[in-house]
């Protein structure tokens, strides 16, 4: 029996530039970090007495003989990777829900390439797992998704992350302090819409052209050093509040689909009631907000939002983990 525990992400700035089809020819840079909520992934091989050789169980329950019959994708491209020739049985649980912009669907792979590397007795590094993770969603499933949700996945912790022209990303945990931690987190709020979307649908509308948003993209990416800067810097929330509501503007302008009127009138409604600045997170469209917002007026951004679900958080170290490890004696496991 393996259990992985991978965790979900905030991405403050930089958002965009972490698409291959941006960074291959301009580089890319993000600052992100990974909460303490999180992804567990049960698996195990399956005992030969059952009818079936996989049993997959999450929102639904599935159950078939074959990897390529399994509906769900991610599930389907891991066994399929992993070529297993043994059953092998899936639970997911998750603290938050999927299609919300925490970078669920990437913690849902990392998690899995972790527990089946696991479950064969493998221990794989965060580069590499990151990198598998890319190369399931981008290469196998061809989805629009960027290259930063799996790497604050597998690797955890608040870091800039940088997207080189090659390829390669480097990963530069910031050097913050406890007390500095416990500033920012603590003018940080988290407030869940309700609504859900594909992130991969939203970002389809933008990412297919991104030359032709490059004004945007290139103050995303500016955006980072002058986030990095501020946040190096004690007492300098509101700077970072009014920086991260300047991005917000221009990542709104990159598709119609980033944002929609209720999601525009939520967000004026916590500016009205003392947030500085924040965010949809994500590709936006729906899922969570995140605001920046001084501590003495967080009561009145909650009254405000009351009809939200709001998400207390802290921000993690570990990233992905094996949590739980208990091999099992199995006849040609792979």
């Amino acid at each position: 029996m393996i259990i992985s525990r991978t965790p979900y992400r905030i991405s403050l700035f930089g958002g965009g530039t972490d698409y291959p089809a941006w960074f291959h020819r301009h580089g890319g840079e993000v600052l992100a970090a990974s909460i303490n909520r999180y992804c567990y992934l049960t698996c195990r091989y399956l005992p030969p007495f059952f009818e079936q050789r996989f049993r997959i169980v999450y929102s639904i329950t599935e159950e078939c003989n074959e990897a390529r019959e399994i509906k769900h994708p991610v599930v389907r491209a891991a066994l399929e990777m992993f070529r297993l020739q043994h059953g092998v049985e899936l639970h997911h649980d998750g603290d938050l829900p999927a299609r919300s912009g925490i970078g669920s669907s990437s913690s849902f792979t990392v998690g899995i390439l972790h527990a089946l590397h696991a479950l064969r007795g493998e221990i794989i590094s965060k580069e590499d797992l990151a990198k598998a993770a890319i190369h399931l969603e981008q290469a196998m499933l061809k989805e629009s998704v960027g290259c930063q949700d799996q790497v604050s996945a597998a690797y955890g912790g608040f870091n800039h992350i940088e997207f080189l022209p090659s390829g390669e990303f480097r990963v530069q945990p910031l050097t913050l302090g406890a007390e500095r931690i416990e500033e920012v987190v603590g003018h940080l709020m988290l407030f869940y819409t309700g609504i859900r979307r594909i992130s991969s649908d939203v970002a389809a509308t933008y990412v297919n052209d991104l030359e032709a948003r490059a004004v945007q993209l290139q103050r995303a990416q500016q955006s980072v050093g002058e986030a990095k800067r501020l946040l190096m810097q004690k007492g300098r929330m509101k700077e970072l509040g009014e920086l991260l509501h300047e991005t917000w503007l221009q990542k709104r302008s990159l598709s119609p689909a980033v944002s929609r009127p209720e999601i525009d009138d939520l967000y004026e409604t916590a500016r009205q009631a003392g947030a500085i600045g924040g965010k949809v997170l994500g590709a936006g469209g729906g899922g969570f907000i995140l605001l920046i917002v001084p501590p003495e007026r967080k009561i009145f951004v909650r009254q405000r939002l009351h009809k939200l679900t709001w998400v207390p958080f802290a921000f993690e170290q570990t990233g992905s983990q094996i949590i739980y490890y208990e091999p099992e004696e199995v006849e040609n496991p792979v």
